[in-house]
């Protein structure tokens, strides 16, 4: 079965400039200044992937949940390329034909894939997206594409061949259910066993064919932001809590000919309404905050209904937590913080977790806010060992 209830596990942060064998012995800090949204790196061993994930059945189980995004991807000469979107009410067998399955956001549903994404907090949490797990038969992928994002590309079971090509304005095949790339020459190109890992920043090419039947392929993957959705979304949300009253007047308006015409003075009162709204910063920052942890659409909490006294706790592994200089934002909620209770609660978002401690440092008002969110279920009584 899969693990469904989230289990108290606390982040431990590594010194960034260790050696880890994660990156193929280079630095935290060494990766992010020389690879990071700049050029690949392939790792071999980066991993044991002994139990690091779950087994082939429980995969397949998640992919027929309704709270589970997940995908089938099939093709052959007769039919071409096939996507069937989940949930699934059953896969083919696994000798019948050539198919990948892609599970989305394990990490929110398996306390061992939460684990494992953890390992990468080198990373803004901001960042962070989710873990999404394939499992494919021989001869199976997903055609030649690009990705919008950072990735990291773990090898978990049986083997796959990646090739790759930097990035270059592609075109995509029309008439395909997937985003497949035309004209796609790979520059370089690897097999990778269990534990081996690959990173490609965003907008490299690249194409994973299945050695063998039972390849299964975890990717860790990076949100990129996109200027337009991110200021369409942050204007929309800033609006909701604007609460400037001033209505256009317009007592100077002439009778016109032309009354298609915008008039210039709603065209200035316009642009200076955005432009207040825009100028309170607090207001920028509370709207950014909320967006980046708002949880996905299929993320769901269980409330807690033991009670709590409060002492040490420790997040859902479903919930987003980050801060800012006046902020501390939970699950698409922002609140003002000062003081103790900000350094507390900025130390709580960095380790995951609070200690009995930390937890007595809080002022009344702060305790009261973290039983609320214990009650809802973003964090859970942990009992330290």
């Amino acid at each position: 079965m899969t693990q469904n209830a989230s289990k108290p596990i606390a982040s431990k942060m590594t010194p960034l400039q260790d050696p880890l064998a994660l990156l193929g012995d280079m630095s935290p800090q060494t990766f992010m200044a020389t690879h990071w949204q700049r050029k690949p790196l392939l790792i071999r061993n980066a991993l044991n992937v002994n139990g690091l994930l779950p087994s082939r059945e429980e995969l397949f189980e998640l992919a027929l949940s309704q709270d589970v995004e997940s995908r089938l991807v099939s093709h052959d000469a007769q039919q071409g390329w096939q996507l069937q979107r989940g949930p699934l009410n059953d896969l083919p067998a696994m000798d019948q034909g050539v198919w990948s399955l892609l599970v989305q956001g394990v990490n929110l549903h398996d306390e061992r894939a939460a684990a494992l994404l953890s390992r990468f907090r080198f990373v803004p949490d901001a960042r962070v997206d989710d873990i999404m797990v394939s499992w494919a038969t021989d001869g199976a992928g997903v055609g030649p594409h690009q990705d919008r994002y950072d990735v990291f590309l773990l090898q978990v079971e049986g083997r796959r061949h990646w090739r790759i090509a930097p990035p270059k304005d592609y075109q995509l095949i029309d008439g395909l259910p997937l985003k497949i790339i035309d004209g796609f020459e790979a520059t370089e190109e690897w097999v990778l066993e269990p534990g081996d890992m690959l990173y490609l920043p965003p907008l490299w090419g690249h194409d994973g064919i299945a050695k063998g039947d039972g390849c299964m392929t975890c990717s860790i993957g990076f949100t990129v932001p996109q200027a337009g959705d991110l200021a369409r979304e942050l204007v929309m949300r800033m609006a909701e809590h604007w609460d400037a009253e001033p209505l256009y007047s317009d007592p100077g308006q002439a009778a016109t000919q032309t009354p298609g015409a915008i008039p210039d003075a709603l065209q200035a009162f316009a642009k200076a309404s955005v432009e207040e709204m825009m100028a309170e910063p607090r207001s920028l920052a509370c709207a950014l905050g909320e967006w980046l942890t708002e949880p996905k659409l299929n993320v769901w909490f269980e409330p807690n209904e033991d009670g709590w006294s409060g002492g040490a706790a420790v997040l859902d592994r479903r919930t987003k937590m980050l801060y800012d200089n006046e902020h501390v934002f939970i699950n698409g909620e922002g609140f003002f913080a000062a003081g103790q209770d900000a350094t507390v609660l900025r130390q709580m978002a960095d380790a995951r977790a609070l200690s009995l401690l930390s937890w007595q440092q809080l002022s009344d008002d702060a305790q009261a806010v973290l039983q609320q969110w214990h009650e809802l279920g973003w964090i859970h009584a942990f009992a330290a060992d």
